[in-house]
């Protein structure tokens, strides 16, 4: 897609309006915004109504909302929860880019938390001032407020009178605290919320209008590449230079090489020239052998030291030593990368005493944080803005170019574009990381769940990037212990009634591995691949039907729900699985099968079916159909959660078949598109998302929640076409071969 013309703002304009810069659809709502707020460093006082909604002459408000737009939906869903309580129909509400000086800190854009946390708050904000825009609506009336009534913000009383919101208090404050007391609607009564409602921000997207953060730019400003070792090593080793040859790259014209400690970067007026320079500058690295490589990765995590942690301890497993029926299943995850499509960028103009840092983040305010530490800067000196880039669903190196692009402001005195070359995004990138897994499970002759254990190993997250490590020389470190970090109680038997289960979190010190952080569904696709195919082995043994061994094994609804809805949707006949060729296409060397599975990440239910395909002669696998059904409580917008959960099962396939981040003693040898598969279209399955609705229930989120049963469902499918399991995915067709030998 070719841009002639890129988004350009006058500096001293920028400058003028505390370096507000905002994508061009949101531009009328962020100059009436800043008309009621002037920007200032933030986060703005969550107790005042005012710091949620504001109202214009026109009738219609602004929202002010903390949870990043990454493709998910999550600035139109909340949109309707707000429209909803304040009685405004869509046409009506907007809201305007994440902004330290501007939008409030409702938290990080993450673990589906935009509409299971932010959902709430929105609503309970907008009653707040629907209660108060009625207050005033009484008392202009001489009605009490009880009689009134509101259709598209406009406040009607007995008769022909009549008062709009932007009457009452068009571009005016509030000035009343948010007490959270304001009563909310009934759901029976929403006409928004619960609906599928057209996204605000696709018409732009599809017609190739919409400014992503790779197309804006400063004036003045220069081109920034980084420069590094093409494939990052052990996190703890970090990157060292030994020497650099700046001549190298003195016939381009304008070259400048920033430096400061182990960072390196150059900067050019011409972009090409960047990338050039970057290219061609000499330097030599450090280069420890200290990793493990593809082929030592699991021996040393499961050998190396642990710190040991029982999750969960129910019951006595040792009934499994008794019971009718048992299984033990290892199985091993691979490292896998965030890989957008668009490697990631970021602008920043930095002065001696303050920052503008734009954006792709999933939390503006820890990203404010990370900025002024590494420049050395107050908080309230450092501003933030968001702008979308292509979608990660994760950690990737949203941050690290962030820091990158203010670090190379500051040294350059100059404004700065910064954006990772492929090799940037595929070599340095924070991976979901690898996991091993071993499950024991058991049941007795009438098919009942008798116990169940979980032994997990993997590294948590790395808390330093790569930037700030190499320029203040920061130590690698990680993550402190959280949930999302060790096995999931809720994947890992928790959705079964099991009266003896016990869960044994490993944690690998993750200095002496690869960088990692949360990837969609963090660890979840590993722990439902092995867990679940140990449920579908007793359902073999016992010669019992996969979906109705799970069934008699569930007691909650939601399981039961989501089970049975992807169950029905596949049209699934019950039979055990066939654990033989007997389904083989005797003229192709193909075979088919289909599997089940159950799963989740933190919150919400997921269910899904996969129909398979296996090549036995050439061993590559084919997934014909995903089906997935979720219970994420109230769902606000049913078609978003619908392109989520296409998004989710695609995803799966790809991370299934094909994604693996390689790499030797040294450092990661994947480096591009041919050496880091994903899916193709003409390899994307049919896909059918089925939403199991609770218009009774909290939203709980649906972004990540179908990931780990579809992962099940494609390894239990695999077993249902060759009688054979796989214990490592992707499913290769190399990995195949040797299985099925």
């Amino acid at each position: 897609m070719k841009h002639d013309k890129p988004f350009l703002v006058k500096r001293r304009d920028l400058l003028k309006a505390g370096g507000a810069l905002v994508i061009p659809f949101q531009l009328p709502a962020m100059v009436r915004a800043q008309a009621l707020r002037d920007p200032k460093a933030g986060p703005p006082d969550p107790e005042q109504i005012d710091s949620w909604i504001a109202i214009h002459q026109d009738n219609t408000a602004t929202v002010y909302i903390g949870f990043a737009e990454l493709g998910q939906g999550c600035s139109t869903a909340l949109l309707q929860v707000a429209a909803e309580e304040l009685d405004l129909a869509m046409d009506q509400v907007a809201t305007v880019g994440l902004d330290t000086h501007l939008t409030p800190n409702q938290g990080g854009t993450y673990s589906s938390s935009a509409i299971r946390v932010g959902g709430p708050q929105v609503q309970r904000a907008a009653a707040e001032a629907r209660q108060a825009l009625l207050a005033m609506a009484a008392e202009q009336l001489n009605t009490p407020a009880e009689s009134l009534s509101v259709t598209r913000g406009v406040v009607s009383g007995p008769g022909t009178a009549e008062i709009s919101y932007g009457a009452l208090i068009g571009e005016r404050r509030f000035n009343q605290p948010f007490t959270g007391t304001a009563p909310v609607k009934d759901p029976a009564t929403y006409t928004l919320v619960a609906a599928p409602v057209p996204r605000k921000d696709i018409p732009l997207k599809a017609n190739g209008t919409y400014r992503y953060i790779q197309h804006l730019r400063l004036p003045g400003m220069l081109h920034g590449r980084i420069v590094r070792p093409p494939g990052q090593g052990a996190y703890r080793d970090g990157v060292r230079i030994v020497a650099v040859n700046e001549d190298s790259i003195s016939h381009i014209p304008g070259a400048r090489v920033l430096r400061q400690n182990h960072f390196i970067g150059v900067v050019v007026p011409r972009e090409w020239d960047a990338v050039k320079a970057a290219r061609e500058l000499e330097v030599t690295w450090e280069r420890p052998s200290t990793l493990p490589g593809n082929d030592a990765l699991f021996s040393r995590m499961e050998n190396g030291p642990t710190n040991d942690r029982v999750v969960v301890d129910e019951g006595d497993v040792a009934a499994f030593d008794e019971a009718y029926v048992k299984t033990a299943f290892d199985g091993t995850g691979p490292y896998q990368a965030h890989v957008p499509f668009a490697p990631n960028c970021a602008l920043a103009d930095v002065s001696d005493s303050a920052a503008l840092v734009m954006c792709s983040t999933q939390d503006v305010y820890n990203t404010r944080t990370s900025i002024a530490n590494l420049l050395g800067l107050e908080q309230d000196n450092v501003r933030v803005q968001y702008h979308e880039a292509a979608g990660t669903f994760g950690h990737s190196c949203w941050d690290d170019v962030a820091q990158a692009a203010a670090l190379m402001s500051h040294l350059a005195g100059r404004p700065v574009r910064v954006q990772f070359m492929r090799q940037d995004e595929h070599g340095w990138d924070t991976y979901g990381p690898a996991h091993i897994g071993k499950a024991k499970a058991s049941a007795d002759r009438n098919g009942k769940l008798v116990s169940y254990e979980y032994e997990g190993w993997q590294h948590h997250w790395s808390l330093v990037e790569t930037s700030a490590q190499t320029a203040l020389n920061t130590p690698a470190a990680e993550w402190p212990p959280v949930p999302v970090q060790q096995v999931n109680p809720l994947t890992l038997g928790g959705m079964y009634d099991i009266p003896n289960r016990h869960l044994l979190n490993h944690h690998v010190d993750g200095l002496d591995y690869l960088k990692g952080a949360w990837l969609r569904s963090p660890l979840d696709l590993s722990f439902a691949f092995i867990s679940e195919q140990a449920i579908d082995d007793l359902a073999w043994q016992l010669e019992m039907d996969p979906w109705q061994f799970r069934q008699q094994n569930i007691s909650d609804y939601h399981w039961r729900d989501v089970l049975d809805a992807a169950a029905e949707a596949a049209n699934w006949q019950p039979r055990p699985a066939r654990a033989s060729n007997a389904n083989a296409n005797r003229n192709s060397n193909t075979v088919t099968g289909r599997g089940i599975g159950v799963g989740t990440h933190l919150a919400s239910y997921g269910g899904a079916v996969a129909e398979i395909e296996v090549n036995t002669e050439t061993g590559e696998v084919r997934i014909l159909h995903l089906y997935g059904a979720i219970d994420a409580g109230l769902v606000v917008n049913t078609s978003n959660v619908e392109n989520q959960m296409i998004g989710q099962l695609v995803q799966t396939a790809s991370r299934m078949l094909l994604e693996e981040v390689t790499f030797d003693e040294t450092g990661v040898t994947s480096l591009d598109w041919a050496t880091y598969p994903i899916l193709r279209f003409e390899q994307c399955p049919a896909v059918t998302p089925v939403i199991v609705q609770r218009l009774e229930e909290a939203p709980s989120g649906a972004g990540e929640e179908v990931m780990a049963a579809a992962a099940a469902a494609i390894a239990n499918a695999f077993f249902d076409a060759t009688g054979k399991r796989m214990t490592m995915y992707p499913f290769t067709p190399e990995r195949v071969l040797a299985v099925l030998a």
